[in-house]
């Protein structure tokens, strides 16, 4: 039944057999095994692609429904004590993935050496259950309904320029002065609007200029390089602006924050593993990080 559930959920019996760390002939026979103990045929085999038939379509759910079974089954003999183990995927966007997860995640396997992480660095949101993702790191203030998210900390932006950008153009007083500075936007976020809070009102003011991005470590490079001013994450600029590489603009101003969640697709049959890693980034990334001390 594992084999059958993974076949259908990678596509081929391929991917299957390497997931599985199982040979090729050996995942054949576990699917012509099935299908002799159920009497009939589940899937349809072409070249191109594998498709259910009507009792594949039939029996997938109560496949599932038994391997769930049996991981209830394990999880009420093991002991409490025992270590978490196995392999979970983790997704996060590229800034935060190398500003701050990575070194966590090397935190974590030390503590947990019986786990595995394959940490997938994506600029986009993904489908947890199509590409088999256990977690997702988010940033946002509106998230889906069907998900189930642990809030971690608050995701703060700041707004910065180089050093030499500055000395080329009048530092902005005001949020309002930036539409007068070549700002450098991110494709999803603030594209041609950017929100404040000042002076108690909210605020927003209309940006352009001549490099976006749809990746924050892109901006972060561009601002560096004295191309113009950015709104950084303040996790991803923090280090810069304290070693004087950037320079935070008009901090009397705050940019509208978002809420950073750990998102996952269900609470029934947790993996340990998952559980730990969700303790551990609470713990990790409390309501005011590291990143915004001092800042």
């Amino acid at each position: 039944m594992q084999v059958f559930v993974t076949v259908v959920d990678l596509g081929s019996q391929s991917a299957a057999a390497e997931h599985l760390d199982l040979s090729r002939p050996v995942v054949s026979r576990y699917l012509a095994e099935l299908e002799d103990w159920v009497g009939a045929r589940l899937m349809h085999r072409t070249t191109r692609k594998l498709s259910l038939t009507a009792a594949g379509t039939e029996i997938l759910p109560r496949c599932r429904q038994m391997l769930e079974l049996s991981g209830d089954l394990q999880a009420a003999v093991s002991k409490p004590d025992d270590a978490p183990r196995g392999l979970l995927r983790i997704s996060t966007s590229t800034s935060f993935g190398q500003a701050q997860l990575t070194k966590a995640m090397a935190e974590y396997v030390k503590r947990y050496p019986g786990v595995s992480v394959d940490l997938q660095m994506l600029d986009r949101t993904v489908n947890l259950v199509d590409e088999r993702i256990d977690l997702a790191i988010r940033m946002s203030n509106d998230l889906d309904p069907n998900l189930i998210a642990r809030r971690l900390t608050v995701c703060r932006s700041v707004i910065c320029a180089s050093p030499g950008y500055l000395q080329e153009h009048p530092t902005p007083q005001r949020v309002e002065d930036l539409s007068q500075h070549n700002c450098l936007t991110h494709a999803y976020v603030g594209k041609s609007l950017w929100h404040f809070e000042q002076d108690g009102e909210q605020v927003s003011v209309p940006v352009q200029g001549n490099i976006s991005s749809n990746e924050a470590t892109t901006l972060l490079q561009a601002a560096m390089a004295g191309a113009g001013v950015a709104m950084l994450p303040s996790y991803q600029a923090g280090p810069h602006i304290r070693r004087g590489e950037l320079v935070r603009l008009v901090p009397h101003a705050e940019p509208r924050q978002m809420n950073m969640y750990a998102v996952y697709a269900s609470r029934k049959h947790m993996p340990s593993a998952l559980r730990s890693l969700l303790d551990f980034l609470v713990q990790k990334f409390p309501e005011t990080p590291e990143w915004d001390v001092g800042l």
